[in-house]
C-alpha cells in the first residue's frame, strides 16, 4: 500500500500549508483534462492522499495506524475501541443507520485583539477592522468541485458512507459496519477538485468588518459577531468572531469604574482664596469652582462628565483630587508677608516657630482622658 506522504512528496512533519501546496502542483499535472485520461488513477490517489493529510484528525489517526486506521476512524485490530466499537464490530451496524457524514461543517470562532483609546471607551467608537479569516472559495462557491460540479455517489458504499464486512471472531464469522474508505464517510466523491481551494470549499483571504464598540466597555470585554468567523469546509456555516478590547492608558485621566479621576494642583494662595481654573476634559473645557479655604486631598465632581454606562445613556461623573501645592522656594518678601500673615493670625511664636494658640489635639486628647 503506497504512502500518502510519498503520493504528495513531502515528509511526514510538513506542514498544512506544505502539504497544500504540494497538492497543487501535483493535481494540475495529473488532471485527466491536462494530462489525458491515462493519469486518472494517479489524480484519484493524490487527491485520496489529500483528504486524508489535508484533514487534522484524519492524518493522526494515519500516522498511528495508516489507511485501515483512518476507515476504522482510529481503532486498531481486537479490542483496542470503545465499547461502542466492540458492539459494533459483533452486533453490526449501528453506526450505519446515521447515514452519510456531511461535508460542510459549522467554520471555527476567531478571536481578534483591538486596542482603542480611553476617548472610544467613554462615547463608543465605530471602526473597521481587517482580520484574515477562511472565506467561502469563490471559484466552486463551496461546492469544492471543478466548476462547481455536484459531487458523485460514491460507488462502494451507494452513497450509505458505509460498507459492511464480515470478520472472524471467537463467535464466529460476523458482519459489520465501517466507514467508507473511498468517500471517507461521506457518500459521495469529489472526482474533480477546485484547484483554487484544493478541494476544500475555501480559502484564506482578507476581510474588513465594521464593528461598533460601545460606550462603557471595559479593558478585556469582548464582542461577540455571530455569524462573522471562519467560513466551514464545504460551504458549511460561519463561526462566530469576537472582538477582545483592551482600553490604552491616558496620560492625564484614569478611570475608576463609570468615572474619570484625575489629578490637579493648585497654588496654597488659591486654595486659601479660593478661584475658577479650567480644565480640559473629554467634553471640552471644563470650569470648576475652588472655594476659599479648600484643604489638600479634597475632591470635586463634575457630573456626567465620565465614562457612559453600557446599555444606558447616563454617564459616570468626572472626579478632579486636588492637590495643595506649598512653596518651597521663597524671596525675602515672600517671606517676610507670610510672616505678616502668621502674626495677623496668632501662629507664630516668639522664636518665628509656626505654633497654634489653639490647644494641640493631642493636649485635647490628653486632657480628656488623664
Amino acid at each position: 500500500m503506497a504512502d500518502y506522504y510519498d503520493i504528495l512528496g513531502v515528509s511526514r512533519s510538513a506542514t498544512s500549508d506544505e502539504i497544500k501546496r504540494a497538492y497543487r502542483k501535483k493535481a494540475r499535472r495529473l488532471h485527466p483534462d491536462v494530462a489525458g485520461p491515462d493519469s486518472a488513477d494517479e489524480f484519484k490517489e493524490v487527491t485520496a492522499a489529500y483528504e486524508v493529510l489535508s484533514n487534522e484528525e484524519k492524518r493522526r489517526l494515519y500516522d498511528m495506524g495508516g489507511e485501515q486506521a483512518v476507515r476504522n476512524g482510529g481503532a486498531p485490530g481486537g479490542f483496542g475501541g470503545s465499547f461502542q466499537d466492540i458492539f459494533d464490530t459483533f452486533f453490526g451496524g449501528a453506526t450505519a443507520a446515521r447515514g452519510p457524514v456531511p461535508r460542510g461543517r459549522r467554520g471555527q470562532d476567531a478571536l481578534v485583539p483591538v486596542e482603542i483609546e480611553l476617548r472610544d471607551a467613554v462615547f463608543g467608537l465605530d471602526t473597521d477592522i481587517t482580520i484574515e479569516t477562511a472565506v467561502r472559495c469563490s471559484t466552486c462557491d463551496g461546492t469544492c468541485s471543478r466548476d462547481g460540479r455536484a459531487p458523485e455517489t460514491c460507488t462502494a458504499c451507494g452513497g450509505t458512507g458505509s460498507v459492511r464486512k464480515v470478520t472472524n471472531s471467537f463467535l464466529g464469522q460476523v458482519m459489520s459496519t465501517t466507514s467508507c474508505g473511498v468517500c471517507q464517510g461521506h457518500g459521495t466523491v469529489i472526482t474533480d477538485p477546485c484547484l483554487d481551494c484544493a478541494g476544500e470549499g475555501r480559502v484564506r483571504a482578507q476581510q474588513t468588518l465594521n464593528v461598533r464598540i460601545p460606550a462603557g466597555i471595559e479593558d478585556g470585554m469582548r464582542i461577540r459577531m455571530a455569524g462573522k468567523g471562519e467560513v466551514g469546509p464545504a460551504g458549511g456555516p460561519q463561526g462566530d468572531l469576537f472582538i477582545e478590547v483592551h482600553v490604552a492608558d491616558h496620560p492625564q485621566f484614569t478611570r475608576h469604574g463609570d468615572d474619570l479621576v484625575c489629578e490637579l494642583e493648585i497654588p496654597m494662595t488659591a486654595a486659601a482664596l479660593g478661584t475658577t481654573m479650567t480644565i480640559e476634559s473629554f467634553d471640552g473645557p471644563e470650569e470648576i469652582t475652588i472655594e476659599p479655604g479648600t484643604s489638600a486631598g479634597v475632591s470635586l465632581r463634575v457630573r456626567g462628565r465620565g465614562v457612559g454606562r453600557l446599555h444606558r445613556a447616563d454617564r459616570g461623573d468626572l472626579v478632579i483630587n486636588l492637590h495643595v501645592v506649598t512653596p518651597t522656594k521663597l524671596s525675602s518678601r515672600e517671606r517676610e508677608l507670610l510672616r505678616e500673615l502668621a502674626e495677623i493670625r496668632g501662629e507664630t511664636a516668639p522664636e518665628g516657630s509656626l505654633v497654634s494658640d489653639s490647644p494641640s489635639v493631642f493636649s485635647r486628647f490628653r486632657d480628656r482622658f488623664l
